[in-house]
């Protein structure tokens, strides 16, 4: 195999998430497997005006793309567009990872969208011009890819509402290695200055990751344990509804928002805590729920997108609704009340992660390109 590769990616280190991460591993391990890499970072273009850029993307793919077998892009909308076109132009194989719903992201943020992703992604009308364009594009952008890889059986399902034929949308779960934090729990306690009992918190500060449920909870859970304390880490847009929340629940000395840390600090604030807990309404597949489960902290979840793919209920972390107030106290009070149920389900998921290792998701990728 002599497979020449350009992968199209919004993001890439130096740059931080998901995308960057995952392209970085294609460009450093395919070449081993007989494949070729480019890669073509969108940040080469962010500079320029909106739709400026986009051309500019456009035309850098283009010339790029002409000495290669296949254009793989990282998501349907912002690079997937202008990707799509020069493949198309360029009669080259057009490949396609999604890793979420673009346009179901932005009409929440920006658009008034109260929908949760399940049906947002089967609803056709009803939503703004704006909203309904960005579902035009990644759809489009779906169903001229030869193949789309995604990282969960629930995103598959997600990309097959959008009139994707299933046949061609293939799930190859995101490896995941395991970054040891060396220090003993008592330790990272000490440097972190942290006492009583310790709840962490993290994601990107949007509507749908439900934080706010969690302020709210801890007058009620502090009776029966007086010593806890929350820490959120993170930011975006719904920083300052929680700060507002916690001044208004005089929750300062109970509550903290820790905005947005290195990756190392964040897992010894895992790895320090006493349980992690995670109220959201959308997760495709959570690579952040893989470090919290690595890190021997039991954790709560919730039952929905990707996380039933990873969480086994009461085996390996506690599944609840989403925003389900009772639910999330009773599991919480469960995990700090019964060390015995608390230490088996974090036992059990730090054997689950062993399971989501390079090798196989590398092996499987390759597949998809044959």
């Amino acid at each position: 195999m002599n497979t020449k590769i350009l992968i199209a990616t919004g993001i890439y280190p130096p740059e931080i998430g998901g995308p960057a991460t995952y392209s970085k591993l294609l460009a450093d391990k395919l070449p081993k497997r007989g494949i070729t890499i480019d890669v073509l970072p969108f940040r080469d273009v962010r500079g320029l005006p909106k739709i400026i850029r986009h051309i500019a993307y456009f035309i850098k793919v283009f010339n790029r793309g002409k000495n290669v077998d296949i254009i793989f892009a990282q998501d349907p909308v912002s690079v997937g567009f202008p990707a799509m076109l020069a493949a198309k132009i360029l009669q080259k194989r057009f490949f396609l990872k999604v890793v979420g719903d673009y346009a179901w992201e932005q009409g929440v943020q920006r658009f008034e969208v109260n929908d949760l992703l399940d049906a947002f992604s089967k609803q056709r009308h009803g939503y703004s011009l704006l909203v309904r364009a960005l579902k035009w594009v990644e759809c489009r952008v779906a169903q001229y890819a030869e193949k789309i890889i995604v990282p969960s059986n629930y995103l598959k399902q997600i990309v097959t509402n959008w009139g994707i034929d299933e046949q061609k949308i293939n799930v190859v779960y995101n490896a995941f290695s395991v970054t040891e934090t060396s220090e003993r729990k008592e330790v990272l306690r000490r440097t972190l200055n942290l006492n009583g009992k310790i709840m962490v918190s993290v994601g990107r500060l949007v509507p749908w990751k439900g934080f706010g449920l969690l302020v709210e909870l801890i007058p009620e859970l502090i009776k029966k344990n007086p010593e806890l304390k929350l820490y959120i880490i993170g930011d975006g847009p719904e920083f300052y509804n929680l700060r507002g929340l916690i001044d208004t629940q005089k929750l300062n000395d109970r509550v903290f928002l820790l905005g947005k840390l290195p990756h190392d600090t964040v897992l010894k604030y895992l790895k320090a805590a006493d349980l992690f807990v995670l109220n959201t309404g959308y997760e495709g597949f959570s690579h952040q729920l893989l470090e919290v489960m690595a890190s021997g902290t039991p954790l709560i979840t919730t039952a929905v997108g990707g996380n039933t793919e990873l969480i086994t209920a009461d085996e390996n972390g506690v599944l609840v609704g989403y925003n389900d107030k009772i639910g999330i106290k009773e599991g919480i009070e469960k995990i700090l009340s019964d060390k015995i149920f608390a230490d088996k389900i974090s036992a059990n998921a730090q054997k689950r992660v062993q399971e989501f290792n390079e090798a196989r998701m590398l092996q499987e990728t390759v597949k998809q390109f044959i």
